[in-house]
């Protein structure tokens, strides 16, 4: 996958138009519908198909197309409701993680199973995403957004409720992205022998 990273980015932007639209509708109102997620299931089932027969280029190549499912769900600001932010908000938040990505700590925020899941339960899981997202937004909007202005996201650092939504939403996507990308390569009989074992972390109080 790591080798064939700029055709997947190449296929990430060549998303189906009407999916993001309809994706947009569903995350602005709270919901994912039944057609919405019969769509989606259709995009990992191309990338199966592709896969089991074995075009195994193309079939990557689809299935890093799919992380967009993920990264959409995840992402709070897309899911802000009808209401949106105030104009700048947005922007200041994406600039804030573009700074800080490299200070954001990775975790499996939704447990293990999320990268044990059969592709069946995929819908279920996309839904869910969308429900963890949606609470995370006016928090951003909190932060961002004092005495009727924007505020600049260098005065923002770890200790802002902004970062722990960053974090936390971040980490979801990956996770997400993983646990969708696994149960997909599953169900297409995919090696799984080489992959490592998570190492689970645990915080320890201090002696």
């Amino acid at each position: 996958m790591a080798e064939r990273e700029p055709l997947m980015n190449e296929e990430v932007r060549r998303f189906p138009a009407t999916l993001s639209q309809a994706m947009a509708a569903d995350l602005s109102s709270g919901e994912l519908r039944p057609e919405t997620l019969s769509a989606l299931e259709a995009e990992g089932a191309s990338a199966v198909d592709l896969l089991r027969r074995q075009y195994l280029t193309a079939g990557l190549i689809r299935l890093g197309g799919i992380l967009r499912i993920s990264a959409d769900l995840t992402d709070p600001v897309l899911a802000a409701g009808p209401e949106g932010y105030p104009p700048g908000v947005a922007r200041e938040y994406y600039a804030f993680i573009e700074a800080n990505l490299g200070k954001i700590p990775v975790v499996v925020v939704d447990g293990e199973n999320a990268l044990k899941l059969e592709r069946k339960e995929l819908p279920g899981y996309w839904r869910d995403l969308l429900g963890r997202s949606r609470p995370q937004a006016p928090v951003i909007r909190t932060g961002l957004f004092r005495n009727g202005r924007v505020v600049d996201y260098r005065t923002i650092d770890f200790r802002s409720p902004v970062f722990g939504v960053a974090q936390i939403a971040y980490s979801r996507a990956v996770t997400a992205i993983a646990g969708t990308w696994l149960a997909l390569w599953r169900d297409a009989n995919g090696d799984l022998t080489r992959m490592p074992k998570p190492r689970e972390v645990k915080p320890e109080d201090r002696p």
